[in-house]
């Protein structure tokens, strides 16, 4: 892997965190408790509980995903980068690029 590549990759990394660590802060808003004294309605409240629900699910997706690309950019000047941890062989920068957190190719991913 080149050093332009690992440099490219770093930037990757760097923009997808940031980005990450601002879904995941408008998430903690929006999983905030509903007060049982406010006056929204019953089907409204219903609402409000399951977006809060399905907002809870998107939030620990992020906060794995943001775990997984520190831990790739941690990992970035080690000799395993970019290597698949089942076959050992180089994965393919397009596939890096795009998901700088896995940890296979695109054949061992099958």
């Amino acid at each position: 892997m080149t050093t332009e590549e690992k440099e490219a990759f770093r930037q990757t990394i760097e923009k997808k965190i940031v980005r990450l660590k601002k879904d995941i802060t408008e998430l903690k808003e929006l999983t905030q408790p509903i007060a049982p004294d406010s006056a929204i309605g019953r089907v409204s409240r219903m609402d409000a509980i399951n977006n809060r629900s399905i907002n809870e699910a998107a939030l620990r997706k992020k906060k794995i995903q943001l775990r997984k690309l520190e831990e790739a950019f941690a990992n970035i000047d080690t000799p395993d980068f970019g290597r698949c941890i089942k076959c050992k062989a180089p994965i393919q920068p397009a596939r890096i690029l795009l998901m700088p957190e896995s940890k296979v190719c695109v054949k061992c991913a099958r």
